[in-house]
C-alpha cells in the first residue's frame, strides 16, 4: 500500500543517465526539449533522496514539488455577481 507521496524534480545535463532515477522512485515524466524528469517517492525519504541525487555528476539542479503542502480547499468559491450574470447571456 502506497503512503503519502511527494515529488522530486531533478534537472539534468543529459538525458542518458535517467534511467538511474528509477532506482529512487516512480519516474513520472522526462522533458527531453528541457531535461528534467519528474518522479515521486515516499515523503518521509524526500530528504534523503534528494541528497543522493544531488551526488551525481549528470545533476544540475533538485527541487523538491510542494504540492502536498498547498492548501486546495478555497475559501471563497462563490463567483462575483457581474461574472454569474456574464455567464448566464453567454458572454
Amino acid at each position: 500500500m502506497l503512503g503519502q507521496r511527494q515529488g522530486i524534480i531533478v534537472w539534468m545535463h543529459s538525458l542518458k543517465q535517467a534511467k538511474i532515477l528509477r532506482r529512487f522512485g516512480n519516474v513520472h515524466y522526462i522533458s527531453k526539449r528541457m531535461k528534467y524528469a519528474v518522479l515521486y517517492c515516499n515523503i518521509d525519504d524526500v530528504e534523503k533522496t534528494m541528497e543522493k541525487i544531488q551526488s551525481y555528476s549528470f545533476v544540475k539542479k533538485v527541487e523538491p514539488s510542494f504540492k502536498p503542502f498547498l492548501k486546495i480547499e478555497y475559501e471563497n468559491s462563490k463567483p462575483d455577481k457581474a461574472k454569474e450574470y456574464d455567464y448566464k447571456i453567454g458572454l
